[in-house]
Parts: structure tokens; C-alpha cells; sequence
């Protein structure tokens, strides 16, 4: 996806930020107070710069306050040179003159950057008419659109093109983003986190998009992340903020491999890895809020190697090689914000802040053949109506046709696959605890079909829910020791003995006893994801089921719930049941994994079977598409990326759901693609391993290279 540092090495930046701050409130003998101090950025030419950190250091301010959109009452100082002209203290008319012809934005969510109310076409259309001179007609602007979301990836674009935004999908509305944004050739793109809400094979989608768009164009890209995956297979150099400020800078190789900042250091450490199970290593202690920091390094609070100088100024930049202060925008150059770069060099993130829940420590069953099986569930099925047709009957939309699972006891399984795959409607399928519309769930050996009223509430405390989102579901009202008791309370135990339990409950997820006075706004989301998981656990179930427990959490966060995780699991052994669309979490906590796509289990078995064999073709896909946080390896891998998924729609009633998108039927014969649109494969042996089984007509043999039949 890059151009080649060599190629720029001597070319001069398209985009100079120098000492870039921003600020707000003051007055009143109150100060303002720093969200970006001091920021130096320089992108040349065709280059990829990415800017990474933990929510809250700056990353998209600074973004934003590149193209004079900070939000009101900022107050932005330093220097920003677009092209050898000065962009701050620029007049807004001028701006907007600017914006979308020298420089482009694609934002993070694109629903809410498109008008609601304007199809996509006519608003790509509106920019083209804007900026070129001499101004196109309505006519000609829109069959550019049209050219233009062809160009970026997006399936049928004359059709998308007429679409209204809220009428396509995730991926698709952020790949017309990006034509939006490179329909004028900027000279400089800024993307925004264009790929944190999206599943990894419409991720690849969109990466691919955006380095097309680089290619055709020739801009400059800064990539706004937090996912390190995706700047190492895409970035040339790379920016590490922390508390608003850049701490370690240079090319990719060099920081992500070799990092000499501490932070750095942990930030690497606590990802989830695909290509090893070696548990992420947290980080310990949060961020510090703006208007908090003291004299010293913002870090020193949290850094094992902290030593008094450390407290009592804060370090530039110092180039890695050499004790110097370093030029940060030159060419080729690594330097850290680091007093202790010689001790860093020698350390591994394991080695700096201790090491994480050891995989031997896990208490694994994956063999499943000596626990008691805990949930069972074979043929379930579920299907919903439409909404909104008044004069005819609603057409059924099936949004789980076949699952099948069983978790046995200490066990984690995990089910995986692309957003509509339907993993949400089987867990909330399982937690109602209630006669399915189809097949059969068994908790505990007994049927939920069955199951009276006073049953399943008896049965309730066996079966608890960590949700995606634990701010939604913790009552803003209530103290914290109030959420975690009150499973306790409906399962009618004595008060004193809830007394008692409550402060046990939050030392064992890693809170004080004394935070039960607290309420839910004034924890950070990793505590409150404790606090949720503090609650699962009161009743002392035998299954926990987890949705999405760690995906809106910055990476060093999840490092220390999915830590808690392992260790909750090794010592109190309940089962857990995992919804996740992020595999590298999935290899790290999983025993087993079922992978769903189009609401049927499509391979399932142990992770290392399935992770390290895949057969089915989806599978495949999916694995190639998880970015590694490693530039040599990232980009020597070869990505399998799929057709854009064509979107809801009724799924046809025989065959493979999956043909449409799938990479073998072009290497089928005519006799064998009519076999995959006529029956539906079910599930076989896919290997030596008696649980790994697979449902495809012309599964892969699960050895390296390119997709090809067995």
C-alpha cells in the first residue's frame, strides 16, 4: 500500500504540522485546558503516516483540527502547512475552498457524515460540482458518482448510487465515503478510524479501496487508528501519541518492531496476536484526563522504569540511535520522548509489566470428552417478519436457519463470523431460556422447551449475559455495589449474606470494595466491563455468555479484561459461550470456535484445528483478512479479499448461501457449481481431529497456499 521510502526521501511535505495545540474552556482566571500539545507531523507526497494511541490522546482532534473542523469553543494554535500555505487563522469561506480539493476527510462513521435526506450519488455529485471549474452539469457530475463508487468497490454503483445513505451497509457507505473524499485528487487524504467498526473481511475491503484511491491520485494518507494491525500493512511511518502529545515516532518497521518508548512497548504487548497463542500483556492504569498531567512524563505514572527525573520534566523527542534531540520529521528518523531507551531496548512488554495469565495456567478442556456438558444446542432456528407492509403479508426474513453447539463445563466456545451471520440472535436465543421457534437448546440436560416458569427462573442463575455495551446496561442511578447485588437480590438470598458477597464480587474482577459506593459514569469503560462482569458472576453461574466483552475497548483495556477472563475462568471454571467478530481475541481466549455465516455453523472445532487448517473457504477468508501488528509479516501474507457481501435480501431456499462470494467456484465445473446451488452441504469430518467438522461441497485441504480444491 506504500509508495517506497525511497521515493520520498528528499521530496518535500504536502502537509507540515508544527507545534499543533488545542484547548479548551478557560477563563475567569481558569487556564484552557490541553488536549493536543504540542504535535510535530510532516507527509510527503504518496506516503502513509499513521497516528495511533489509546481513545482519548488526541488522534482525531488532532485530524479534525487539520482541516480547520475542531469542534466550537477549540482553541487551536501552532502551524498547519497544506502545500507551503498556512491553513490556521485562514477565514472559513477559504477553508471550505479547500477542503475536498487539496485536502479530504473520510470520517469515521459515515452514516452520520452523509446527509441523511440526499441520495449518495447526488451528494458525491454536489462535491464534484463545487470544486471543478468549469463547473460540470448535474447530469455529467453524477455518472462521474457513479464511476467513482465503482472505482472505490462498492457492488451494483448505479443502484448504490440512487440508494439513500442509511440503505447500505457499513462497509459499503464507508468505501462511498472514500470516492467522495478522492473525487477531486487531494493532495492529502485524512482518514479517521475507516475501519474500527467493521468486520475484518469488509475491512479488507475498505483498506484495498483506499490504497486504490492512493494509487490513482498519488496522495497522501494520514491513517487515524487504533488498531496497529492495520498500520503495519499499511503505513511507511508511524506516530505514537499519548496524553496529546507524539512519544515515539519513525518508520513502521523500525517502531512497531523495535519500539524504544515504554508505552510503545505495552501498546504492541497487549494485542491480541492470531499468529500465537501468547496472552496480551496489560498495561497497567489509565490515561491521564486533560488538565491532570504534572510536570514529568505523562506516562511515568504507569512506567515500571520510572526514576525521580521522570516526574519532574517532561523528555522530548531523542533520536533512537544516537543520545541527540532528533529531527522527528526527517526522513527515516526513529526518535522516543523516553529518558530510559537503553533499558527498553533490552525488555519485552511481558518483561516491563509483568507477564499475563500464562496459557498453561488456563484450565483448558478443549478435548471435550471428560466434562459435563453445560449447553447443548442442535438445529436452532429463527426468523423474523418485516415491518411496514400493511396490505400484504410480511416477507420472513431468516435470521438464524441451522446452529449447531455444545460447551461443556470450563470450556470457552466461540461463535465468529460478519456482522448478520446471526451470532446476536443465537445467544439471545439461548438466553431466553424459552422453546425456540426451531431445533432445540438444552442448559444443564434440561430442554428450555420444557421448562415452566419457576423453572426457568431457578434456571436463570445458571445462565448470565456480559453484554457488548456495559454502559447500557448499568442503571445510571445506582450505586455500584447496588448492580453487582442485584442478581442476588432476585434470586432471594439472605441480605447479610449479599453484604458479605458484594465487595468479594468486585476484588475478584480487580476493583476496591470501597468503589460499591460509586456510580457507573464515574468508572472508565475497562471498570465498567468489570463491574458488568462482577454482576454475571454473583449468582456463581455454570455459562457466562459473552457479547462482544472487550471490542469498544482501547487495546491495552481489553489486554487486562480478556487477563481477568482467563483467570476467572481457571479458578471458578464456569463455561463461557463468546460472540466476537475479532479473531486475534477469539484465538487468545477461545478452546473451541464455531464459525457462522448467513445464520448456519460452516466449520467448527478446536482453535488450533480450525485456525491452523481451515477448510472452509469463509474461514479462509476471514483468518487472511485479521491484520497482524507485524509490518514483515503483515505484508507478506496474501490476503484472500471476497465480493462485497450484496446485503440483506431474501436468501435462497436450497444451495450454499455462501457461492456468491465464494473463491472456488472458479476453479468448478459446471456439474459441481450446480451442486453447490442446488444442495445445502452439511456438516462432516473435516480432518484428524474427531470435533472439527466443516460444511462445504469442496472444502480446502487446510494446507498453505492458494485456495483449490481437494
Amino acid at each position: 500500500m506504500s509508495a517506497g521510502p525511497a521515493a520520498r526521501g528528499t521530496a518535500s511535505p504536502v502537509l507540515e504540522v508544527r507545534g499543533l495545540t488545542v484547548a479548551f474552556g478557560g477563563g475567569r482566571r481558569r487556564p484552557p485546558v490541553p488536549v493536543v500539545r504540542g504535535v510535530d507531523l510532516a507527509l510527503r507526497r504518496g506516503e502513509v503516516l499513521g497516528l495511533v494511541g489509546e481513545s482519548g490522546a488526541g488522534k482525531s482532534l488532532t485530524a479534525l483540527s487539520l482541516l480547520g473542523l475542531a469542534p466550537p469553543g477549540a482553541q487551536v494554535g501552532g502551524s498547519v502547512r497544506l502545500l507551503g500555505e498556512e491553513l490556521l487563522g485562514r477565514p472559513e469561506r477559504e477553508l471550505a475552498g479547500l477542503r475536498g480539493r487539496r485536502i479530504a476527510m473520510v470520517f469515521q462513521d459515515p452514516l452520520h457524515a452523509f446527509t441523511p435526506v440526499l441520495r449518495v450519488g447526488d451528494q458525491i455529485a454536489e462535491a464534484l460540482r463545487i470544486h471543478e471549474r468549469p463547473r460540470p452539469r448535474r447530469e455529467t457530475a453524477l455518472r462521474r458518482a457513479v464511476e467513482l463508487l465503482d472505482f472505490a468497490g462498492v457492488p451494483q454503483p448505479s443502484r448504490a448510487a440512487r440508494a439513500l445513505p442509511h440503505q447500505l451497509s457499513g462497509g459499503m457507505l464507508q468505501r462511498a465515503m472514500i470516492a467522495m473524499a478522492v473525487a477531486n485528487r487531494p493532495a492529502v487524504l485524512v482518514a479517521d478510524e475507516p475501519t474500527s467498526a467493521l468486520d475484518v473481511t469488509v475491512q479488507a475491503q475498505v483498506l484495498e479501496a483506499l490504497a486504490a484511491a492512493r494509487r490513482e491520485t498519488g496522495a497522501a494518507l494520514l491513517l487515524v487508528t487504533h488498531d496497529l494491525g492495520v498500520v503495519a500493512g499499511a503505513a511507511d511511518r508511524v506516530a505514537v501519541l499519548y496524553a496529546g502529545r507524539v512519544v515515539e515516532t519513525g518508520p513502521a518497521e523500525a517502531v512497531l518492531s523495535r519500539p524504544r518508548m515504554p508505552y510503545t512497548l505495552g501498546l504492541l504487548g497487549s494485542v491480541p496476536r492470531l499468529d500465537a497463542r501468547v496472552p496480551p500483556t496489560p498495561v497497567p492504569g489509565t490515561a491521564p484526563a486533560p488538565g491532570t498531567l504534572g510536570p514529568g512524563c505523562p506516562f511515568a505514572p504507569r512506567c515500571p522504569l520510572a526514576e525521580p527525573d521522570c516526574h519532574a520534566a517532561e523528555p522530548p523527542l531523542t533520536g533512537v540511535d544516537s543520545p541527540s534531540r532528533a529531527d522527528d520529521s526527517a526522513p527515516g528518523a526513529h526518535t522516543a520522548a523516553c529518558r530510559r531507551i537503553p533499558e527498553v531496548r533490552q525488555l519485552t512488554a511481558a518483561e516491563l509489566f509483568g507477564p499475563p495469565t500464562e496459557a498453561s495456567e488456563r484450565g483448558s478442556t478443549a478435548d471435550g470428552t471428560t466434562a459435563d456438558v453445560v449447553l447443548s444446542v442442535s438445529g436452532l432456528g429463527r426468523s423474523y417478519r418485516v415491518p411496514g407492509f400493511r396490505h400484504r403479508r410480511a416477507p420472513a426474513v431468516r435470521a438464524v436457519e441451522w446452529v449447531d453447539l455444545e460447551v461443556r463445563r470450563g470450556q470457552t466456545l466461540a461463535l465468529v463470523g460478519e456482522s448478520g451471520a446471526g451470532k446476536s440472535t443465537t445467544l439471545r436465543e439461548i438466553a431466553a431460556l424459552a422453546a425456540p421457534q426451531a431445533g432445540r437448546v438444552e442448559v444443564l440436560g434440561r430442554d428450555t422447551a420444557l421448562l415452566s416458569r419457576r423453572a426457568a427462573r431457578e434456571l436463570r442463575t445458571a445462565v448470565q449475559l456480559v453484554p457488548q455495551d456495559p454502559m447500557s446496561s448499568l442503571d445510571p442511578r445506582m450505586p455500584v455495589g447496588d448492580i453487582v447485588a442485584e442478581p442476588l437480590h432476585a434470586a432471594r438470598v439472605p441480605p447479610a449474606v449479599v453484604a458479605a458477597r458484594v465487595p468479594r464480587l468486585l476484588s475478584q474482577v480487580g476493583l476496591r470494595p470501597a468503589d460499591a459506593d460509586d456510580y457507573p459514569h464515574r468508572f472508565s469503560g475497562g471498570q465498567r466491563q468489570r463491574v458488568a462482569i462482577a454482576r454475571a458472576l454473583a449468582v456463581g453461574p455454570a455459562l457466562l455468555l459473552l457479547d462482544e466483552p472487550v471490542s469498544a475497548l482501547d487495546v491495552s483495556v481489553q489486554a487486562g479484561i480478556l487477563d481477568l477472563l482467563l483467570r476467572l475462568k481457571r479458578e471458578l471454571g464456569p463455561a463461557y459461550l463468546l460472540v466476537s467478530h475479532d479473531l486475534a481475541v477469539v484465538r487468545q481466549l477461545a478452546d473451541r470456535v464455531s464459525v457462522m455465516y448467513a445464520g448456519r455453523t460452516v466449520e467448527t472445532g478446536g482453535v488450533a484445528e480450525v485456525f491452523g487448517r481451515p477448510r472452509h473457504p469463509y474461514t479462509r477468508a476471514l483468518l487472511s483478512a485479521v491484520p497482524l501488528p507485524d509490518p514483515v509479516v503483515e505484508r507478506s501474507r496474501r490476503r484472500i479479499v471476497l465480493p462485497a457481501d450484496p446485503g440483506p435480501g431474501p436468501r435462497a431456499a436450497s444451495g450454499c448461501g455462501f457461492r456468491a462470494r465464494c473463491p472456488v467456484q472458479a476453479v468448478l465445473s459446471a456439474a459441481e457449481r450446480r451442486r453447490c446451488a442446488e444442495e445445502t452441504p452439511r456438516a462432516r469430518a473435516a480432518g484428524p481431529a474427531a470435533d472439527h467438522t466443516v460444511s462445504c461441497h469442496f472444502p480446502h485441504d487446510g494446507g498453505p497456499g492458494p485456495v483449490r480444491r481437494p
